[in-house]
């Protein structure tokens, strides 16, 4: 494959970006805004994280505006913490920049050298490939630092700062260190893992992993049965009903066998390509969007949720995933032959007008007005 030079694509000028570092700039100077001009990399450190889960929301709502504006501020964010590196004489926007592109290129060395992948799934392991060289020329390089350390401690006289420096040598950083604690368990559980897998730690094959699935939510399930429990079903925990040191611990042991479950799940999911975290989180909205439309309509029969039966409660979840899920008018006015109907014109409206909240295919559109449906199983999938 030829070499493409990223000289080969015409870069634009962006002035608008230009302009946007000035200004920041400016609220960071002497006589510019004091709030700016005293915020440092840890009081505004929660604001990357808001930004950034604004920004996602404004995608999976599918809203252009909105995300064009949370864009915005998550460059913001970018901007005013590279300023502030800069008034410390850490680090500039244009270092930023350039040590991203320079990485961009690198971990494409299908695009930008003589490397080949055939699809998506191999450019991921070409990138896993290289980021793990990069790691070793930077343990490789840490470690010659640490060295070069000791041997001017030694010829100084000074033991402790050559057994500060030896230790340096000793421990590079781990594959795992680079992934951030901070990171929600399910994302933190896919890049390592994904890590792991790239080190050679990986099953041969997808049943294998689905073996180990079915060997931990057997653990599970185990770990459970012997567990002290509530009359709910709730395992007991430490301060619960004076639950002894050997209750919190068979307590404790089934949340670790839960989490391995979970982390097992996430290891399908890597290996199958999908994103447990934006798999979750699509699941979350499905499940609040027919909610909403539940309460729609429960508010339609002059009730809420809370007050209604469980087979009534079942009938509208049935029907919140014919309609919601567009399933169509046909099938549900199938699915909802002679099931009596309990609601009225007036009542009708009211379920249309929240299922139109809810983004979603209404009553009125399916062409029907009965709110109900029989239940069948998998009715929660």
């Amino acid at each position: 494959m030829a070499q493409k030079n990223v000289a080969d694509v015409c870069a634009q000028e962006h002035p608008d970006f230009d302009a946007f570092v000035a200004t920041i700039e400016a609220l960071r100077a002497p006589d510019g805004c004091p709030w700016d001009r005293e915020q440092t990399h840890q009081s505004i450190a929660h604001n990357m994280i808001e930004e950034a889960y604004e920004a996602v929301d404004a995608i999976e709502r599918g809203s252009v505006a909105h995300l064009r504006e949370e864009l915005g501020d998550v460059l913001l964010q970018v901007v005013l913490q590279s300023q502030i590196a800069a008034d410390a004489g850490e680090f500039t926007i244009e270092d930023v920049c350039r040590d991203v592109n320079e990485k961009m290129i690198r971990r494409h060395p299908h695009v930008f050298g003589d490397a080949a992948a055939a699809d998506s799934g191999e450019v991921l392991g070409l990138w896993d490939q290289v980021k793990l060289a990069e790691k070793e020329a930077a343990d490789k390089a840490a470690a010659q630092g640490a060295g070069q350390a000791a041997e001017g401690a030694a010829a100084e006289g000074s033991d402790d700062a050559v057994t500060t420096a030896a230790a340096g040598a000793i421990r590079p950083e781990g594959l795992l260190d680079g992934v951030p604690t901070s990171f929600p368990a399910l994302m933190q559980a896919q890049k390592i893992s994904r890590k792991a897998a790239a080190a050679g730690f990986e099953w041969d094959t997808i049943d294998d992993i689905w073996s180990k699935v079915a060997e931990e939510f057997d653990e599970l399930k185990d770990a459970y049965e012997v567990a002290p429990k509530s009359t709910n079903g709730k395992i007991v925990k430490t301060g619960d009903d004076g639950a002894s040191f050997e209750a919190a611990q068979a307590a404790a042991a089934v949340e670790l066998e839960f989490g391995d479950a979970l982390f097992s799940l996430v290891n399908v999911g890597r290996r199958m390509g999908v994103d447990a975290e934006s798999a979750l989180r699509a699941t979350c909205a499905k499940f609040r969007q027919r909610w909403a439309f539940m309460e729609g309509a429960a508010l339609a029969r002059e009730s809420r949720v809370e007050d209604l039966t469980s087979e009534e409660l079942e009938e509208l979840w049935m029907l919140a995933k014919l309609l919601l899920d567009g399933m169509g008018a046909y099938l549900f006015a199938e699915e909802a032959a002679g099931v009596a109907e309990d609601v009225d014109a007036d009542a009708a409206d009211v379920a249309d007008a929240d299922a139109a909240n809810a983004g979603a295919t209404t009553v009125a559109d399916a062409g029907v007005d009965a709110p109900g449906v029989a239940p069948k199983d998998g009715a929660h999938e």
